[in-house]
C-alpha cells in the first residue's frame, strides 16, 4: 500500500479544530528485501488530538525507497531518512502549526543497547535546527513508534 498525504485535507482539518487540539508528527520505517536489494517502507503520520481530549484523526503516508544501509544493526541511512521526512512534513505545515501545541516524534531509542541510538544526536540536532522544536524519542514518541508503525496496516481513519 503506497499512499500520499493530502496536505490540503490535513490543513483544512487542523484549521477547523480549536487551538486546544494537539498535533503530533512522526515517521517510522520498515526494511524489506525485494530480490537481492533492500528497500524501506517509510510511514509518516500526523495525529490530530481533537481538543486535546476528544479522540484523534490520523493522516498518513507510505513510501517505498531503496535502502543503502550496510549494517542492519546500525541503520544510519534509513533512520536519518525518517528524520528528514518528518522535518519536511513539519515544514510544509509550519504556517498552520504556529499557534498550536506540536510535537515531532522520532522512532529512535536513546538507549545504547539499540541500533537506532547511532543517530540520536544528529537526529535531535537536525529537528531542533530545521523545525525549532525539541523532538520526542522513545519511549515518548508514539506518533512514530505506534501511529506511523500501525498506519501501514490500519489505514487512514478517525479513532476515539
Amino acid at each position: 500500500m503506497m499512499k500520499k498525504i493530502n496536505l490540503e485535507e490535513v490543513r483544512d482539518f487542523i484549521e477547523a479544530q480549536t487551538l486546544e487540539s494537539k498535533i503530533y508528527i512522526g515517521c517510522d520505517s520498515e526494511r524489506i528485501r525485494i530480490g537481492k536489494d533492500w528497500y524501506a517502507d517509510y510511514v509518516m503520520a500526523i495525529v490530530v488530538h481533537i481538543n486535546g481530549n476528544n479522540g484523534c484523526k490520523i493522516f498518513g503516508e507510505v513510501a517505498r525507497e531503496r535502502d543503502y544501509d550496510q549494517k542492519k544493526n546500525k541503520p544510519r541511512y534509513r533512520l536519518m531518512n525518517e528524520v528528514y521526512k518528518v522535518s519536511d512534513l513539519y515544514l510544509k505545515l509550519a504556517d498552520i502549526l504556529e499557534d498550536r501545541a506540536v510535537e515531532v516524534h522520532l522512532d529512535i531509542n536513546p538507549d545504547e543497547m539499540f541500533g537506532s541510538n547511532c543517530v540520536i544526536h544528529e537526529a535531535i540536532g537536525y529537528i531542533r535546527g530545521t523545525c525549532n522544536v525539541i523532538p520526542m524519542v522513545k519511549p515518548n514518541a508514539f506518533a512514530a513508534s505506534y501511529a506511523a508503525g500501525k498506519f501501514k496496516t490500519l489505514g487512514d481513519r478517525k479513532v476515539g
